[in-house]
């Protein structure tokens, strides 16, 4: 038993999770839905990602913070906004682009008994002010990603400043040792649980596929297709980037392909954070950069939700028999932009997207619980490429910053 273990924990992680992924489809087909009685050790995963990530975010970001100065920390938030906004406005380009040429969604029709509730949009006001959350602990409890961000960017500039300082710099140094003793600290229990991936991702798996089947699939598969053919032309160009800055796509997706692979199964960008930071730091990124952009990436930067908002609309526009004209393209580029970013910390997000931007351009909402039924399935996409596009943003700006930001 003893060889058995030590086998399991040499062997490495992309190797145990591929052979999770297997098995994992496996036993779903297999067993059915009876699958559903693994479901406790998927929620194990995510319970213990979500354990990690406070204390990951808090010391990784308080650390990172006062490896740099303040101009170079400014400079590089604003390379990863823009970033940010950009990929997703071209995203949902690529979205729009693929599915008008496959038009999925022709000949389908609206049975009028379709139903959905639809969460409410917090608005972009109201998320900007959730940034600074009223009360710290509260902010870690709901895990407010955003205020965490915020929370240890303040507390990390007031530690800066203090080991700058002639009064404060004794001080200031043994607490930022303090905090780079917790954030190693933290990286063990990471390392710890990375050893239990393996095993909650083939419970996910094996629970999703037992209750999905292959039926809901078919029903919807022309969209489920066009929405994948979109994503793989949307990480063509995330390769294409990597090439120009000259960065080996190979080595790149050697360390990113667990967390990758992980958001597939668990449709989860925050829920992987852990395991997206860990691969950063496999890649020999800055610890000053990706201690901030991928958590904020997590909660704003959704290339796949935005392909995923393009393709529903023109599949709901084609349901009605009403391609959408130039003018609405633009409307969908502009607002689903802005609401991929606005909403995507939010719970039921991928509904929200869809519906405000369906809102706008007078589309059936009908057409929103219809697409409901392989959400499943387009969410594991979705949240793969959105993984994908924070790590590949993080090491672009990293090239750029090679000369400029200190280890």
């Amino acid at each position: 038993m003893r060889r058995i273990w030590r086998a399991y924990i040499d062997a490495s992680l992309i190797k145990k999770v591929s052979i999770a992924l297997i098995l994992g489809v496996a036993v779903g087909l297999i067993f059915g839905e009876n699958a559903s009685v693994l479901a406790p050790f998927g929620d194990l995963l995510m319970r213990l990602l979500q354990f990690i990530i406070v204390p990951l975010i808090l010391f990784t970001l308080i650390v990172g913070v006062n490896q740099t100065s303040a101009g170079n920390l400014g400079r590089m938030g604003g390379k990863v906004f823009a970033y940010y906004v950009i990929t997703s406005a071209f995203a949902i380009v690529v979205g729009l682009a693929i599915a008008s040429l496959f038009n999925p969604g022709e000949g389908t029709t609206l049975s009028g008994t379709e139903d959905i509730e639809v969460p409410e949009n917090p608005g972009l006001v109201e998320v900007v002010l959730s940034i600074v959350p009223d009360n710290i602990i509260a902010g870690f409890a709901e895990m407010n990603l955003l205020g965490i961000i915020f929370t240890a960017l303040a507390f990390g500039i007031a530690l800066s400043a203090m080991r700058a300082s002639d009064q404060f710099k004794e001080m200031g140094n043994h607490l930022y040792r303090v905090f780079d003793a917790l954030n190693e600290l933290t990286l063990i229990v990471m390392k710890a649980i990375l050893q239990y991936v393996p095993i909650g991702v083939f419970a996910i798996l094996a629970d999703i596929v037992g209750n999905q089947g292959t039926d809901t699939l078919l029903s919807l598969g022309n969209f489920v297709l066009v929405l994948y053919v979109a994503i793989i032309v949307h990480l063509v160009l995330y390769v294409l980037l990597l090439m120009l800055l000259k960065i080996k796509p190979s080595s790149f997706f050697k360390e990113a392909r667990t967390p990758i692979i992980t958001a597939f199964v668990t449709q989860s960008s925050t829920g992987v954070l852990p395991l997206t930071l860990n691969a950063a730091k496999n890649l020999g990124l800055k610890k000053s950069l990706y201690g901030f952009s991928l958590p904020l990436g997590a909660t704003m930067n959704m290339d796949g939700a935005a392909i995923r908002i393009a393709v529903s609309t023109v599949f709901a526009a084609n349901v009605i028999g009403e391609p959408l004209s130039f003018v609405s393209i633009l409307q969908v580029v502009l607002i689903g932009t802005l609401v991929s970013i606005g909403t995507a910390g939010v719970p039921g997000a991928g509904i929200i997207m869809i519906a405000t931007v369906f809102a706008q351009l007078g589309l059936p909402m009908e057409a929103v619980a219809l697409l409901a039924a392989v959400d499943v399935l387009i969410g594991m996409g979705a949240t793969a490429l959105n993984v994908t596009g924070d790590l590949v943003g993080t090491t672009a700006i990293n090239k750029t910053e090679k000369d400029t930001v200190k280890s």
